[in-house]
């Protein structure tokens, strides 16, 4: 059986997207059918892999906001020897990644913006758009650079201003004055941010674009990853039937009827000198 680590998160502070509370439940509740649809999360973790395969073998692993553990399985898997532990806010998709996931790795159930663990005590930290989902992204950072070896990497990939603009423009058409769509940092903003905490990182954007069968299909995989817009100023009511049709016609379809959903991707690399 997993060992399965329960530590008390931090106070739940308000965030950018809603409350620590909120995406917490929101992601929990999607555990079961969230593997299924990270088409995106995929792609961007494994970009990360990538770019690892050749650094020194790591005697610790932490996969912060690891979900259901898919790629904290993926680590155990590129390093077999390291000690690799998996680490969310989400009850939820710890209790789903344990059920998962081989023995050998460790659940701990924390806050990114405190992580408990010692200083120094870990080699290298991978975090899969988690951090787009705080508040507070630098207190991530700051965490990730204090429990970091000297020599330790970090690899982050996060989600930037322009992201899902196809449906931000859809429903500013059908529901005009009314956020849908999550909000995310500016790229210059990001990565100022990123050279002030962590100098001389390597910084990587690029935007993927992702085919869906209708907007309703992508609204869909969002649902299904519990990715659902979480703002603080969302609808208290159910969006009425009609409001999504006018979003579905809104919505710029290809001439072959496929629609396309983008995302500014964004990727830091880093050595703790």
């Amino acid at each position: 059986m997993t060992i399965y680590t329960r530590i008390e998160p931090a106070a739940q502070a308000e965030g950018g997207t809603g409350t620590k509370q909120s995406i917490a439940r929101g992601f929990g509740g999607a555990s079961a059918t969230y593997d299924g649809a990270s088409r995106l999360q995929k792609i961007m973790g494994d970009a990360m892999l990538a770019e690892l395969a050749d650094t020194p073998v790591p005697e610790s692993v932490l996969d912060l906001g690891c979900g259901t553990g898919w790629f904290s399985r993926k680590l155990a898997e590129q390093y077999p020897h390291s000690a690799v532990t998996g680490a969310d806010l989400s009850p939820g998709m710890l209790a789903e990644a344990a059920n998962r996931s081989p023995g050998a790795i460790y659940w701990l159930h924390a806050d990114a913006e405190q992580i408990p663990l010692a200083d120094n005590s870990v080699d290298l930290i991978f975090s899969n758009l988690m951090i787009q989902w705080s508040a507070r992204p630098e207190l991530i950072l700051r965490e990730c650079r204090r429990i970091l070896r000297p020599g330790g990497r970090l690899a982050i990939s996060t989600l930037l201003d322009g992201t899902l603009s196809e449906l931000k423009q859809a429903w500013a058409e059908a529901d005009p004055g009314q956020a849908h769509v999550n909000r995310f940092v500016p790229e210059t903003q990001w990565q100022a941010l990123v050279e002030t905490v962590l100098p001389n990182a390597k910084q990587v954007a690029e935007t993927i674009s992702l085919p869906y069968q209708s907007p309703m299909h992508l609204n869909r995989e969002l649902k299904e990853l519990g990715a659902v817009f979480k703002g603080e100023e969302r609808r208290r009511t159910v969006t009425a039937p009609g409001r999504f049709r006018a979003m579905c016609r809104a919505y710029p379809t290809r001439a072959d009827n496929v629609v396309e959903a983008g995302y500014c991707a964004a990727w830091i690399y880093w050595v703790k000198r």
